[in-house]
């Protein structure tokens, strides 16, 4: 049984790369690493549909440098686990039949509804205060959503956000017309956060029409106090093609 890695294949599209693109982007990093790895657009598939379940180093290396995220973020198992080629020349992944990994658990079948999957591009807003400024203040993200059963990985388009060089990223789960999971932004290095890293939790209702999520944040201050404020996600385009991706790579209105 395998699971698709929905969160790799959200991070790539919201580089606005196809798979071809990726394997390329992935085989020069290797170059200039020097350390040379022949990626193919059936690699990229394989990982993608959860045949592959874990890189090997040299080829989570990669990934990294393209990404510019940590590879246990991308929704694989851990890279130590990669096996030789029984050739001798040294594997580039793991499959799931030898990973020793067990089958992940089937999580909460969602309720049905009008709007029974969420994929899309989506406007995220969230409220927050800032206590060095002494203001409330929005945070907005064009945001790629996929799902994979009752799973939902959010990931920001490229120069999407209100912030320049704010990364959003999410974590979902959905059960019935409740979601609940965790989110994480990167703030930008020359900003007034100056690359702080935040993180929490989140839980929101979806409408019945399907088309909008609403509920509240919760998370760390820069004093580590919890702060908490409203958060919703509204569906702009039901698509997830690339001629979408590149219509909302651009910083909210």
């Amino acid at each position: 049984m395998t699971t698709p890695n929905s969160t790799l294949r959200a991070v790539r599209i919201s580089m606005m790369l196809s798979q071809d693109d990726f394997a390329t982007a992935l085989r020069e990093a290797g170059a200039r690493a020097g350390s040379p790895i022949e990626p193919s657009k059936r690699l990229v598939q394989r990982w993608e549909s959860g045949a592959i379940a874990a890189p090997s180093p040299r080829y989570a290396r990669a990934l990294e440098a393209v990404t510019g995220m940590p590879i246990d973020t991308l929704g694989f198992a851990s890279p130590a686990m990669a096996r030789v080629a029984e050739d001798g020349s040294g594997g580039h992944d793991v499959h799931p039949s030898t990973a020793g990994v067990a089958a992940p658990v089937p999580g909460p079948t969602p309720a049905a509804s009008p709007r029974a999957h969420y994929s899309g591009v989506w406007l995220s807003r969230y409220e927050y205060f800032s206590s060095g400024r002494d203001s409330s203040f929005i945070g907005m993200h064009y945001v790629v959503v996929l799902q994979h059963g009752n799973r939902l990985t959010v990931r920001s388009l490229p120069e999407a956000s209100s912030n320049p060089d704010s990364p959003l990223t999410m974590d979902l789960t959905v059960d019935g017309s409740v979601i609940t999971g965790t989110w994480v932004e990167q703030t930008a290095t020359d900003g007034y956060y100056r690359g702080a890293r935040y993180h929490g939790a989140i839980q929101m209702l979806v409408e019945p029409t399907g088309t909008r999520m609403a509920g509240k944040w919760v998370g760390f201050g820069k004093e580590m106090d919890i702060n908490t404020g409203p958060w919703e996600l509204r569906l702009e385009d039901p698509s997830t093609n690339q001629k979408t991706i590149g219509k909302y790579s651009r910083r909210p209105e």
